[in-house]
């Protein structure tokens, strides 16, 4: 009997909804049905049988080309795609995807007044070798701010202060040094966090300026972070921002590129507001002084006093510092650590049932020093950032 067959109905599909295909299971019964509808119902198809394994291949290779299909799908959506998909997707947006980057520094370089610095480069108290922009002009009052980029790759940190040895000697060239910490470099940036950018680049086209130049220091090459605050009215806000002004709290990226980016999307007649002042000029060459800030840190202490239940080991106890750390770590620019949800990371799994059944917490307090934690919240500043290491975690455990 010839089977009647305009298609086996297997193939991926695409609908209004997306793109759907039959699992394995379904496409192996529907091959076996046929083959038995050809060959007999008592055909032998187990696993272990040659006829079996060829019905089974041929599943197998319908399935495959379903996930293929699929794959190629999914690639065409930002939201979905993947790997070098994704990356070829954001550049409709005007984006790539950032690789790893190297430590950056902004370094106060002081001298006299139009002194060129070329290919200049500046050291910190370990040697480390920081590499300025290939120009840097010492400005009309003696002093620029530059960004040096670190020559060895990875998580180099540089502590404020730290970078103060001027690497290649030039004549006008006084001294250096780093007002603020280091921005560590970081891996390559991964799918979901470029999917996060993907998104905020769609509000460069905005009709709010705000969220347009919000857009736009995101997108700005080596930055992992950043706040935007704005004082629209007459008066000077609770923050210290001037009337008619913005403050950008930036962290990493390259400070002439942030205030460039700054000149070039704010609202005509807004001021900009912060510690780190760039000269940018015009298309007609006028020079325009723009401020920003990059986030000062604020070390978080935490002592916290357990008392032990049986199955309580030192390795939970490493658990908590490290759940806690994470979360302080996680927190925006500006965000201030309230003790109550402190205790969220400290108690690890309490609802799921995880470590915390082997201990209770007695005490938790923080603060901003060793000596100084309570059982207070943490205040911090708009541009202040709050960083927590595990070592700055004191975990006193009772019986």
């Amino acid at each position: 009997m010839a089977l009647d067959l305009d298609t086996l109905g297997l193939a991926a599909t695409v609908t209004a909804s997306g793109i759907s295909a039959p699992d394995y299971q379904t496409i192996l019964t529907t091959i076996t049905g046929y083959f038995q509808q050809i060959y007999g119902s008592d055909s032998y198809l187990d696993p272990d049988s040659k006829d079996g394994q060829m019905v089974a291949l041929v599943a197998l290779a319908i399935n495959d080309a379903n996930n293929a299909a699929i794959a190629v799908f999914n690639s065409f959506s930002p939201a979905t795609a993947i790997g070098t998909g994704l990356s070829s997707n954001v550049k409709i947006n005007g984006i790539t995807r950032n690789g790893a980057t190297n430590s950056t520094v902004d370094v106060t370089i002081a001298g006299t007044v139009g002194t060129v610095i070329i290919n200049g480069t500046v050291k910190d108290a370990n040697s480390v070798t920081w590499n300025l922009p290939a120009s840097v002009v010492i400005g009309t009052n003696g002093t620029v701010v530059a960004t040096a980029t670190c020559a060895t790759a990875g998580a180099v940190s540089a502590q404020a202060g730290a970078v103060s040895v001027i690497g290649t000697p030039t004549r006008g060239w006084l001294s250096v040094t780093n007002p603020q910490a280091a921005t560590v470099g970081s891996a390559a940036e991964t799918d979901a966090e470029l999917r996060t950018r993907q998104t905020a680049s769609t509000s460069l086209a905005s009709l709010t300026p705000f969220d347009a130049v919000d857009a736009a220091i995101a997108n700005v090459s080596g930055v992992t972070r950043q706040k935007l605050f704005e004082n629209d009215t007459e008066s000077t806000d609770s923050n210290g921002l001037p009337p008619h002004s913005i403050s950008a709290i930036v962290e990493g990226g390259d400070a002439t590129t942030i205030a460039s980016t700054l000149r070039s999307t704010k609202g005509q007649g807004v001021s900009t507001y912060g510690t780190t002042a760039i000269v940018v000029a015009d298309k007609y060459g006028n020079p325009h002084p723009i401020n920003f800030s990059r986030p000062v840190d604020v070390p978080i202490y935490i002592a916290i006093t357990l008392q032990a239940f049986t199955g309580y080991t030192s390795q939970v106890g490493d658990d908590i510092k490290t759940a806690v750390a994470a979360y302080i770590n996680s927190l925006a620019i500006g965000d201030s650590v309230l003790l109550s949800r402190v205790y969220s990371p400290a108690n690890l799994g309490v609802v799921s049932g995880g470590s915390a059944k082997y201990y209770d917490i007695l005490e938790l307090a923080i603060g901003t020093s060793a000596e100084g934690v309570a059982a207070a919240n943490v205040t911090i500043a708009y541009d202040h950032s709050a960083s927590c290491s595990t070592d700055n975690i004191a975990l006193t455990v009772t019986s």
